[in-house]
């Protein structure tokens, strides 16, 4: 009886089936938190687009346009691209700074905000909707293709490419990843651990690097501080 009852237990608490067991589970959950997070940002930028700028202010501590002008001090020329122009932030300081910039983004809420924001400024900039994997544009146009920030679109290699094929020979992309603070208070560290499980804290630059050396782009790593805060970005410059 005892043996039998042994071989039960053996069989019911088998290690190996609860280790097999757990990491089903937990490849389930990455899943749906994964799949969670993409239809969150899908709405933010799509039918939310009206709460992105609240959101960005909050999550950044009202840090959100300064973090994305740091993008401009390694702008080159005056023919810019912005890749994923969101609601327009970025294209009005540029504008306004003398660049010649044109935004691209496949949302229609993001191109009608952006639109109204660039007409209440009184500024002209072409927007073009389309996605960043086949840009409309003559190869060798743009001195500078710029990302704030951008979903994962910006390391497909399609895009990649893209940018390689419309950057002219002396042109580089600029790209801003993340941000980290610095700080120790209490709000700086929530945002530090939602910024870490929401998967949006800011990736190392080097993880980077094979892509963009792939499509002929030669990239380093540069950090900016903002405040209490440290904007990592990567300037890739055409081979």
């Amino acid at each position: 009886m005892e043996k039998g009852e042994a071989s039960l237990r053996s069989r019911l608490y088998d290690p190996v089936a609860i280790h097999a067991a757990g990491s089903f589970l937990e490849d389930a959950m990455q899943r749906f938190w994964l799949n969670f997070l993409r239809l969150f940002f899908r709405l933010l930028y799509n039918e939310f687009a009206w709460s992105y700028d609240l959101v960005a202010w909050l999550v950044s501590l009202g840090r959100w346009k300064a973090w994305g002008r740091t993008a401009l001090h390694h702008c080159r020329g005056t023919q810019v691209l912005e890749l994923g122009h969101g609601p327009g932030h970025l294209l009005v300081t540029l504008r306004k700074r003398g660049y010649d910039p044109v935004g691209v983004d496949l949302s229609v809420n993001m191109g009608r905000r952006a639109r109204r924001r660039l007409d209440s400024a009184g500024l002209s900039v072409p927007l073009v909707r389309a996605r960043a994997q086949t840009l409309p544009f003559r190869d060798e146009y743009f001195d500078t293709v710029v990302a704030t920030f951008p979903t994962e679109f910006v390391i497909d290699h399609r895009t990649l490419r893209e940018v390689t094929r419309t950057l002219r020979a002396d042109g580089r992309l600029v790209v801003a990843l993340g941000a980290r603070f610095e700080g120790e208070g209490l709000i700086a560290s929530f945002l530090t651990w939602l910024y870490r499980v929401t998967g949006q804290a800011a990736p190392c630059p080097s993880a980077f690097e094979p892509s963009l050396r792939e499509v002929g782009l030669s990239p380093r790593a540069v950090c900016e501080r903002v405040g209490q805060t440290t904007i990592l970005l990567v300037v890739a410059e055409k081979d």
